[in-house]
């Protein structure tokens, strides 16, 4: 306890304490706290030691930076100047007992809320001097009764903050206004939260002017909040001099809003009336035909550095509509005659059917797309690929590439050019520049496609190749980091594919293993195999678990049906495989989720980790997957899954994931043998070698719809984003 203040007279500048306004000769003044206010000088006194122990050593030195004078001056601020305030405070004889507890309390309350969020950057450290400095003169002018906004106003944000987190001056009357003057700050460091902050703070006087100010950065988050029946919604409601914000509002209060807002940019141009949007609105064909025709004008504009407002909703709409309106029917028609099957096809031109095909990669049949959208899309362009590619300013034109690759109809693609150099540059541009592209997707789509090219056009698989080593050589030259790290995993990647070449990829890139998943990865501390499967209440998944469970019968399984949500299945010969699969009960009440969460809970509270996840139900239903499957999971069979997202969240959610993923709707005559060979193996304690077992898996499942069913070592997008990321990471740790 903090029983005496010292007070060294010949080390304080008096011009801005308390202290200045003393008559005290250069020489040392001992106070004495009053026993009512010991208390609150040690909560200060502890808050100073705390600090100045947050490096990590408890003694009288805050060591924040290699600089040593900012150390020092840090130093000073902690200990020092918030002594210098503490005696300044006991000191001054205008103050009663009352405000000298306030202001003490005041200073502990800042020093606290410093050391609880430095670490988290919601202080900057460096700026604890100005802290304390602006405390003490907040202080001063609270005492004489003056405003604190010419305080607060020229700190920064977390300065200003960390002052008013004192807590003691909501009397004040610049309390307010440094509060409202804090918030417009924090709406310019992120204006992204800008309307969710103008949401909690509704009444500051700039809020129609923020919301016009980040209105067109962020017209969803407008629309959202258009909506909303709470004061930010009636400030929004009631702007009358902004075209923008009114078009918005318009739409909002429309229950036709979401159907118009992908049109936004053009709406507020005038180049399109929700007139004309309500006409088409009531025609599936006219609308997406719409969507599309908008699609291709936001294109062209981008290229001319204009981009369109809500330009990514728009292609998310229009990614919509594809999968509601045609390919679902497709897909869903694949056992009728194509005449039937395909007739909602035939009034889309060329460019509607290549936006149908890239936009539901991933969701679209094989069958869908080699033989209705793909012939129909090139005769409706004369067979004219390069043609097709400049009406549309190359748009996704990698993604379709790639899908190309996918479905075997690359070749056929290019050789539709007229000159093969075109051909050519298009696959230089293919290949190159994935050092500019923002994410991963466009190395995913490069890396994807070479496993289809070189199983069916080995000259072609060279020429790519050839492009990625001259690309590696490039950014090397260049000295770009991100480059070499791109073009270095692909090359790499793709010299893997020829198994002449011996090219060990966990060497090579320090990735686990790609081509087995050694038995001893996938057992717990008792030496068990887990394993989880996710069936779904709907009347498919319900036949197919039916037949799921018929497979373990025989003498080397035993099945527990006990628990009402879900079966455990146990080997009860060879080595310990336990399976958890929960029940499908009726989705149209949420009963397999709760089946599916139950499960999880008992699995967590147990400390049970699979290792093996298999997703048994329709595309759909892969997120929902995704979300409940085990960190630990190292293979993962996800059935009818595909496309960058979906493998990317797989990875996000266990990084180590062997991916076995199917372009089509999982079928029970590829499904049954892959399960039945992957539990053997497992019971019988084998490592997974992926190249011999799709062999054998090959042999018992060869049935149309195989081909379909990619296995993890020809997954490259897969193992082209773990490199990447172990690459950048290790880069990063080194930087």
């Amino acid at each position: 306890m903090l029983r005496y203040l010292v007070l060294w007279t010949a080390f304080l500048a008096f011009s801005t304490s308390l202290a200045a306004q003393l008559n005290i000769n250069n020489a040392a003044i001992t106070i004495k706290p009053p026993k009512n206010r010991e208390l609150f000088h040690d909560y200060i006194d502890k808050e100073q030691r705390d600090l100045l122990s947050a490096d990590g050593k408890a003694d009288n030195e805050l060591v924040f930076s290699g600089n040593e004078e900012v150390n020092l001056l840090l130093t000073k601020a902690i200990g020092q100047t918030v002594d210098e305030f503490q005696f300044n405070i006991e000191a001054d004889s205008l103050l009663d007992h009352r405000l000298k507890v306030n202001y003490l309390t005041g200073m502990s309350n800042v020093l606290k809320y410093v050391r609880a969020n430095w670490r988290t950057k919601k202080v900057n450290l460096l700026h604890l001097p100005q802290i304390i400095n602006g405390y003490k003169q907040c202080v001063i002018d609270d005492r004489d009764g003056k405003s604190i906004e010419p305080v607060i106003a020229p700190l920064s944000y977390d300065a200003g903050t960390a002052v008013l987190a004192a807590n003691i001056f909501s009397s004040n009357k610049g309390y307010q206004p440094s509060k409202d003057e804090l918030i417009l700050k924090y709406c310019v460091l992120h204006p992204a939260s800008t309307f969710i902050t103008l949401k909690d703070n509704p009444n500051v006087p700039f809020a129609d002017s923020l919301v016009k100010a980040v209105a067109k950065r962020y017209p969803a988050q407008l629309y959202t909040y258009a909506q909303a029946n709470n004061k930010l919604g009636g400030i929004i409601r009631n702007i009358n001099d902004d075209e923008f914000v009114k078009a918005v509002t318009r739409m909002a209060r429309s229950r036709s809003g979401q159907q118009y807002f992908p049109f936004l940019d053009n709406i507020v141009k005038g180049k399109i009336t929700f007139e004309e949007l309500d006409a088409a609105e009531k025609d599936s064909i006219q609308y997406f035909r719409l969507l599309v025709k908008t699609q291709m004008d936001y294109m062209q504009r981008a290229i001319n550095k204009d981009t369109a407002i809500a330009f990514k909703e728009l292609t998310a709409k229009l990614e919509k509509k594809a999968k509601d309106v045609f390919v679902t029917t497709i897909n869903g028609l694949h056992t009728e005659s194509d005449a039937v099957r395909f007739r909602c096809l035939q009034p889309l031109t060329a460019q509607e059917l290549y936006y149908l095909a890239v936009l539901t990669d991933g969701l679209i049949y094989t069958s869908s797309y080699t033989s209705g959208v793909y012939p129909l899309m090139m005769k409706k362009i004369n067979n004219r690929g390069d043609s097709l590619l400049l009406s549309l300013n190359f748009d996704h034109y990698r993604k379709f590439i790639s899908q190309a690759a996918a479905y075997n109809t690359l070749g056929n693609f290019l050789s539709t050019f007229p000159r093969h150099d075109e051909a050519t540059d298009l696959m230089k541009a293919f290949v190159g520049g994935l050092e500019k592209t923002e994410g991963l997707e466009d190395g995913v789509d490069v890396a994807d496609s070479y496993a289809s090219i070189i199983e069916t056009n080995k000259k072609l698989a060279a020429e790519v190749l050839n492009l990625v080593q001259e690309n590696y050589q490039r950014n090397l030259d260049e000295n770009n980091k991100k480059g070499i790290v791109i073009y270095n995993i692909l090359n790499k990647l793709f010299l893997s594919a020829d198994s002449s070449k011996n090219i060990d990829l966990t060497k090579e890139l320090g990735i686990p293993p790609v081509y087995n998943v050694p038995f001893s990865s996938l057992t717990n501390e008792k030496g068990e195999v887990i394993a989880q499967v996710f069936f779904y209440g709907d009347k498919d998944g319900q036949g197919i678990f039916n037949g799921f469970q018929n497979m373990f019968g025989g003498g080397n399984w035993a099945i527990d049906r006990n628990n009402p949500q879900w079966i455990t299945i146990r080997s009860v010969k060879g080595n310990p495989v336990v399976i958890y699969a929960n029940k499908p009960l009726p989705e149209e009440t949420g009963e397999d989720d709760k089946a599916q969460q139950a499960l999880d809970d008992y699995l967590e509270k147990n400390n049970i980790h699979p290792t093996v996840t298999i997703h048994r139900g329709h595309s759909y239903f892969a997120n929902s997957t995704i979300a409940y499957m085990a960190p630990s999971s190292r293979i993962v069979f996800m059935g009818s899954c595909g496309g960058f997202h979906l493998i990317d969240s797989i990875l996000h959610k266990s990084e180590d994931a062997h991916i076995i993923a199917s372009k089509q709707i999982g079928k029970t005559a590829i499904n049954k043998p892959f399960f039945l060979l992957l539990t053997e193996k497992l019971r019988n304690g084998n490592n997974i070698d992926w190249i011999p077992f799709w062999k054998e898996f090959k042999s018992k499942a060869s049935v149309e719809g195989f081909e379909d069913y990619i296995p993890p070592y020809k997954n490259l997008g897969a193992i082209f984003i773990k490199a990447y990321r172990k690459s950048m990471g290790e880069e990063e740790t080194d930087g």
